[in-house]
């Protein structure tokens, strides 16, 4: 019989997508607050157990589950963010502990930034192990790199895994390594390995004309991953800017007359702005404005020092961000180009999610 699971926090659902490869589970209910997201989830997993609402507002189901997944928000905690101790979404694990003291699942998964383990948070988090909310539970706590999971994206992610199977679960063991160099296990995935074969010049950019009702409202959709495969439109000069840097380069190879008067003031930090990814290594980070050079290493790869006909000079589309995000091809999605960003950069990596599912179903069926 599949473990049934709750998913929390679900947005658009690639940590659900990663359980559902990995077999043996049955998502019974998740909650999603932002409507966009939630439709995404709807369209991948049906209608009939996600609650698009407030988590706060959303009662627990009078059973119990085997398994509860999911990722409180991380803004607050992110080191793009304000660092703010008393941003409300830093209390969003409380709604968590809440699900997990009401419907007993025998493991949980919290998935959340790198910076989380450093938190104020996360310390009351592990103080309600000994005589507190988690009691029951024996916790486990580790930094997981996506790519040592067979993503092609060095990733960082808190992971915590509880446990009321008697005995505390460990963070699985890795799946692959740079080149390889660990015994037993595979060469990263790369950027080559996610994107080649995708047309260089999309033929598009707009998502296609469609609206598609959940939650009793019109969202945009319903999108396969070929229309998310949409270009942007460019001055002439980021066009200039973007022929000047080489796969791994960013701000610092342009030229004086092509630095904005902020980049030409700072010369040090944020070394990834303005960068162009490499063929041969797993991307950087994704994050929710991957659209934007000036966010993040989100160039194209491609780009010949001795032919400059042959350069791709533009940012990664939608869907290049998607699959760099380990989305199968069989994903689709809901809502604008912004909304459906945001849903790719905020997402749990399935091919993470899968090698966690995979590991934990031994302990589940033990």
């Amino acid at each position: 019989m599949d473990a049934s699971m709750i998913d929390l926090f679900a947005g658009c659902g690639g940590m659900t997508e990663g359980f559902r490869q990995a077999g043996g589970y049955k998502p019974v209910m998740a909650v999603e607050w932002d409507p966009y997201a939630a439709s995404t989830y709807a369209a991948n997993f049906g209608e009939d157990h996600i609650r698009c609402a407030d988590i706060a507002e959303v009662d627990a189901p009078g059973i119990d589950v085997d398994v509860i997944i999911g990722g409180p928000p991380c803004q607050g905690f992110s080191n793009l963010g304000s660092k703010d101790v008393d941003d409300p979404r830093n209390k969003l694990w409380k709604q968590y502990l809440r699900f997990v003291t009401e419907t007993r699942p025998k493991v949980f998964v919290i998935e959340n930034v790198e910076r989380f383990r450093r938190s104020a948070e996360f310390e009351l988090l592990k103080q309600e192990e000994h005589g507190g909310l988690l009691d029951e539970y024996k916790l486990t706590s580790g930094l997981l790199l996506a790519a040592d999971y067979g993503v092609p994206q060095r990733r960082p992610r808190t992971i915590i895994i509880g446990s009321r199977l008697g005995k505390a679960i460990p963070l699985p063991p890795a799946t692959h390594s740079e080149n390889g160099r660990v015994p037993g296990t595979e060469p990263w995935r790369t950027v080559a390995d996610a994107i080649t074969g995708l047309p260089s010049k999309p033929a598009h950019t707009t998502l296609p004309t469609s609206t598609v009702r959940f939650f009793e409202r019109d969202v945009p959709g319903i999108f396969k991953a070929a229309d998310l495969h949409i270009g942007r439109q460019p001055t002439q000069r980021s066009l200039e800017r973007y022929d000047c840097i080489p796969p791994g380069g960013g701000r610092f190879d342009l030229p004086d007359h092509l630095l904005s008067n902020c980049w030409r003031n700072k010369r040090t930090g944020t070394t990834d702005v303005m960068g162009r990814m490499r063929w041969d290594r797993p991307s950087l980070t994704i994050r929710t404005e991957f659209f934007k050079p000036e966010k993040g290493q989100y160039l194209h790869p491609q780009w010949d020092p001795n032919d400059p006909q042959n350069r791709v000079n533009r940012v990664i589309t939608h869907l290049e961000a998607a699959r760099l995000q380990d989305f199968p091809v069989s994903f689709v999605w809901c809502g604008s180009k912004i909304e459906i960003a945001k849903q790719i950069g905020n997402a749990v990596p399935p091919g993470l999610a899968k090698a966690i599912a995979t590991h934990l179903r031994q302990y589940i069926e033990a």
